[in-house]
């Protein structure tokens, strides 16, 4: 059990940390570069992340 819990703990760290958009940070994650645009333009892709806890958003091909 406690394997599990740091195994989504970190998952969720990582992802507050380099792609969740913050409001305070212009919609940009804390570990994006300068030249990272916020929201594209084009088609979006959902990807769940934890069984569905956490949902990524990506471009569509």
């Amino acid at each position: 059990m406690k394997q599990h819990l740091r195994h989504v703990l970190a998952e969720y760290a990582e992802r507050y940390d380099s792609s969740r958009p913050h409001r305070a940070l212009d919609l940009r994650a804390p570990a994006d570069g300068v030249d990272v645009i916020a929201f594209p333009a084009q088609r979006i892709q959902r990807h769940d992340v934890l069984g569905g806890l956490i949902h990524e958003y990506r471009n569509a091909a």
